[in-house]
């Protein structure tokens, strides 16, 4: 029979080895997508397995080595894993969750503050180019290039979302109330601009729209971590402390974690999947250079959103085992 340390300590190799896997996911994506590098699927294909049709002209030996790579990224940062638990046996798994919660709140503190500054920079910009200010104020050189999304995202979102990590490592307060007043404030700017200055533009809407998607696909982490969440309540509250703790873990491992995975692969499979295609595009709203140029970023509200809760939900799980084992 497996003693409670042991199991404490399986319990642990898998999480981690879990979240270390979606880490490898993650990067593989950018190096296939942004990079170029073939991936696995094009490394199986090249075998003809794992239910992969064989390709007809076999990769060369660059492009196989650098799939190989890809390969070796999965062991080596699971082996990092599993060092990492090795190494602090003596750390409970109730430590663990407090530390996957405190990365979540991170990533989702961090995503506020990209939404937040992007899309002020960005209502700023398309303003002037509507009201024709660029060129006076920034030069013709400027007033060319930003209106091509490329120029603009690289150059100004990128930073600005880089800049916004920043803050959220050094700040604690998550924001989403101030995030759910700004969408309500943006709203009143527009009826007040429609009907009594008679101005409206589309990058007012492509605001309002832009912000309120990230705050009802950020703040589900969020919930999650206060237990927020709506639950069959005449069921749960009468539960014991072992009956929720049952509960809790058994849904985050078998109906939480899959969603998230669900989600990551499912929406970056390949270079025209849900999220990788609007974002290697530069796909920017269908108003033209009336509107805001962060359509592509609400395709990477899924991707912080199954990061998150998939962060959240392995710590969710960690804390329920924890529970159970103690008791």
């Amino acid at each position: 029979m497996v003693s409670k340390s042991n199991l404490s300590i399986i319990i642990r190799i898998f999480s981690y080895s879990l979240l270390a896997m979606t880490f490898v996911f993650l990067l593989n994506n950018v190096l296939t997508v942004w990079f170029e590098w073939p991936g696995l699927k094009q490394l199986f294909a090249n075998y003809g397995i794992f239910g992969f049709k064989k390709l007809s002209k076999p990769l060369e030996a660059s492009i196989l080595t650098t799939a190989y790579i890809q390969l070796f990224f999965y062991f080596a940062f699971t082996l990092l894993a599993i060092a990492y638990v090795i190494k602090s046996t003596k750390q409970t798994l109730e430590t663990d969750a407090e530390i996957l919660t405190k990365f979540t709140a991170y990533i989702i503190r961090s995503s506020f503050w990209a939404v937040l500054i992007v899309g002020l920079a960005d209502l700023l910009i398309s303003f002037m180019v509507v009201e024709k200010l660029v060129e006076p104020i920034l030069g013709e050189t400027l007033k060319v290039k930003l209106v091509i999304p490329a120029f603009r995202i690289t150059f100004v979102h990128f930073p600005l979302i880089l800049i916004s990590f920043v803050i959220g490592y050094f700040t604690r307060g998550v924001g989403f109330i101030w995030l759910a007043v700004l969408v309500v404030a943006s709203e009143f700017f527009i009826v007040v601009s429609r009907f009594i200055f008679e101005y409206e533009q589309a990058f007012q809407g492509d605001l309002v729209r832009f912000w309120y998607s990230a705050l009802y696909l950020f703040a589900s982490a969020y919930a999650l971590m206060h237990e927020g969440h709506v639950r069959v309540d005449v069921l749960y509250t009468g539960f014991s402390e072992r009956k929720k703790a049952w509960t809790n873990s058994i849904g985050s491992l078998f109906l939480g974690i899959p969603l998230c995975l669900i989600v990551l692969f499912l929406g970056m499979g390949g270079k025209a999947s849900i999220i990788n295609g609007p974002v290697i595009s530069f796909e920017i709203t269908q108003q033209g250079s009336n509107g805001l140029y962060l359509l592509y970023l609400m395709a990477v509200y899924l991707a912080v959103f199954a990061v998150s809760m998939l962060t959240q939900f392995t710590s969710y799980f960690m804390s329920s085992s924890y529970k159970l084992l103690k008791n």
